[in-house]
């Protein structure tokens, strides 16, 4: 399942990153890498951004960006 299909309050297991480097790398600063567990903690409407809480950092990810990482709903 992938990231843009959770809601608030869902939490997950990130199973992979299926981006480009540039974007992989950003995301890994803040600690979205493989094996992590995030939280929804907020989404617009029509899922265009998204925040997520993972390791106790709040990051904003646009709708594109959240399609490609694939989860495990916990």
């Amino acid at each position: 399942m992938k990231l843009l299909e959770l809601h608030k309050g869902d939490r997950a297991l990130i199973k992979k990153v299926d981006t480009d480097e540039a974007l992989k790398t950003r995301l890994a600063s803040f600690g979205v890498v493989r094996g992590s567990e995030l939280t929804v903690e907020a989404c617009s409407i029509g899922k265009q951004t998204m925040e997520i809480l993972v390791d106790g950092t709040l990051i904003g990810l646009r709708g594109e960006e959240a399609e490609k990482i694939e989860v495990e709903k916990l």
